[in-house]
Parts: structure tokens; sequence; C-alpha cells
């Protein structure tokens, strides 16, 4: 899942609370500052080195100073890595709060696994990436997490009329229902090709705190708030055996071990 908010008015997060910590999290934190800090020397180095050829340069050739060629060029380099950096930390906030939005559902999801689901996070496909899977008794389930950030004040709801999803009256740039269904029919396919039975996959796109309005009856995509899952799932027939399950289990934790190499 990927969605980067254009700028606007003032917007807040849709989680309520922050995900809990993962596994090795503290070590990654701890890889993550060494490579910032590694990235400094990195660039102070490169700074000094241009320094000290600058003056080469002018000795060998016994050039005069340029200070005023020298300035621009700073202030253009300036000016140009300011317009980055706010570009890139814009980028970061919001991918930042997408990724804690899919741990959220992720260790939400954990919960069904009591109710005899498997609960798979983050396959990756060709170009793209499916936030979750869920394999269980009343059968396969293809998520998308869209957390995208809710204004200040006033109104947060999600509509669905079967067709097009409406967030606060405006249509998303990319269209949910057609990343869910290409995800799911990708996911169908797979299970074919790896048990050689068809089964069906539904497509789920959550919008977690916001308000998704009731969707019409029949829909093959549910558009949900992640609270309103677990009742849809239960309400389902069941209808895949414990082998079945076992089997696109088996298949899928060999595929995504093997596609993040």
């Amino acid at each position: 899942m990927r969605f980067l908010n254009k700028k606007g008015p003032e917007k807040r997060s849709p989680l309520k609370a922050k995900p809990l910590r993962m596994p090795g999290q503290s070590l990654q934190e701890e890889i993550n500052a060494r490579v910032d800090k590694m990235l400094e020397y990195v660039i102070l180095m490169s700074l000094a080195l241009g320094i000290a050829g600058m003056e080469w340069f002018r000795w060998f050739f016994k050039s005069p100073p340029h200070p005023l060629a020298l300035t621009s060029l700073a202030a253009i380099v300036w000016a140009y890595g300011i317009w980055k950096i706010v570009r890139t930390r814009r980028a970061l906030k919001m991918l930042k709060q997408a990724r804690d939005g899919e741990k959220v559902i992720g260790q939400s999801l954990e919960r069904l696994r009591e109710k005899g689901y498997r609960v798979f996070h983050d396959i990756v496909g060709d170009g793209f990436n499916i936030d979750h899977v869920l394999i269980g008794p009343t059968g396969i389930y293809s998520i998308e997490t869209k957390t995208i950030s809710k204004p200040a004040k006033g109104a947060c709801e999600v509509s669905y009329d079967g067709e097009k999803i409406s967030v606060n009256g405006f249509t998303p740039d990319r269209d949910p229902i057609v990343q869910a269904k290409a995800q799911a029919n990708w996911l169908h396919a797979f299970v074919k090709e790896a048990i050689g039975n068809t089964l069906d996959v539904r497509p789920i796109v959550l919008y977690p705190g916001w308000y998704v309005k009731p969707q019409p009856k029949g829909v093959k995509v549910w558009v949900l708030n992640p609270d309103a899952l677990p009742g849809f799932i239960r309400n389902e027939k069941t209808f895949l055996d414990a082998k079945d399950v076992q089997s696109i289990e088996y298949c899928l934790a060999t595929y995504s071990r093997t596609s993040s190499n």
C-alpha cells in the first residue's frame, strides 16, 4: 500500500494508537541510526576532499580565487538541497503513517489465528505487494490497507457504491477497487497453480480510523473499517477444510520467503 497525500489543509492521523513494536525493532532502529551517522561522515569527507581539490587546482594553475562564482554555485546547491529535503520529509511522513497503519492492521489480524486462520503480511508480487492475506475456514482474503490522513475537523467518511470509492467526497487518484481486484486475481492464480484447486479470493480494502458507510449487499469487494472485518468474515460460509488451509499456507510461506531474497 502506497498513498501519498497532496499538500492541502491541515491533516491528522487516523490511527488512535501507535502499533506494537515488532521483533528486532530496536536493532533495526540502531542500524538506521548508524547508517545515518555514516552518511554524515561520507558527506563531511566529500566536502573536505572537494575543498582540498579546489585549492590544489588553484595552486597548480595559479588561479585567483573566484568567491562570486563559488557562492552562486553554493546557493544553487543549497536551494536544490533544501527543496529535496522538504519533499523527502513530507514523503517520509506519509510513508511512516502508511507503515504504521499496516502494522496496526497486521497486529489486529493476528487475533484471527485462534479462529483457525493463517495470516501473511506484505506478499510481494511483480511490481506490487499485497498488504495482508488471510486463509481460513471461510476462504481466502486479499487485504489492501489505506491509511489516509483525516481532516483536522469535520466529517471523515468513506462511501462505496459497489463500483467506486469516495473519501470525503473525493475520488482517490488510484482506484482502490481496481487495485484490490488485481491483487486478488494474482492470489487466485497463485493458489490455483500451487495446489491445483480453483478457489475464490475475496478482495478487501480497509480504511483504519475512518467511518465507512454500509456498502451494497452482494458486492465482490469489501470496503470496511477494520473493526467490521471480523464480523463480515464470521458471517461467511465455511468451505475450506484444514488440509486445504495447510496446503495454501505452506505454498504461500515458501513463496514469501524466496521472493523476499
